[in-house]
């Protein structure tokens, strides 16, 4: 891998949608910028920066899986998060079921690096 997490499609994808979450939330009200909207976008920028950093660690396998736990972990935060922002209206139903499937592809993306970690060795 030349360019280390970077290459890893679950990492591509993560940060794709991280991406779109946070240009959709450009439009969120703004008594939700310190609430719902900046926690849309950390959660799914940290599932994004848990990949880098356990990528980086994976000589050591409990660290390794503990990172993408982590990432795990955020993931499923997202998910939260866009349910309150479509109960909310503020997001289209369009929108709020691309970024569900899409969610749910990272997380189960994640699951099989956690049940394979050797796969991820040096």
């Amino acid at each position: 891998m030349k360019n280390g997490f970077k290459d890893l499609i679950v990492y591509q994808k993560a940060f794709s949608l991280a991406m779109d979450i946070y240009k959709t939330s450009m439009q969120f009200p703004n008594e939700e910028l310190y609430s719902l909207t900046s926690q849309i976008r950390r959660s799914s920028r940290s599932v994004c920066s848990n990949i880098g950093e356990g990528y980086r660690k994976r000589l050591y396998e409990a660290h390794f899986i503990s990172k993408m736990s982590d990432a795990d972990m955020e993931n499923s935060e997202t998910l939260v998060w866009l349910d309150f922002a479509i109960e909310c209206k503020y997001l289209s139903r369009e929108n709020y079921n691309d970024y569900l499937s899409r969610c749910l592809e990272v997380g189960r993306m994640i699951s099989a690096v956690i049940k394979n970690p050797s796969k991820f060795r040096y």
